[in-house]
């Protein structure tokens, strides 16, 4: 899902985790619970890397 999102809008945010279709899998809280405090660096990396 992540990969379709950035593919159709160049970056990923924490707002888009809230948002269709990311929210029907848990959204921000679901990420926060398998990422915990990471959470922030896997997004700007997936951000920085899928945009490059």
């Amino acid at each position: 899902m992540i990969r379709d999102h950035v593919a159709n809008s160049f970056h990923i945010e924490r707002d888009d985790l809230e948002m269709s279709p990311f929210d029907g899998q848990g959204g921000l809280g679901k990420m926060y619970q398998l990422f915990g405090a990471k959470m922030d660096t896997l997004l700007d990396e997936l951000n920085e890397v899928l945009v490059a």
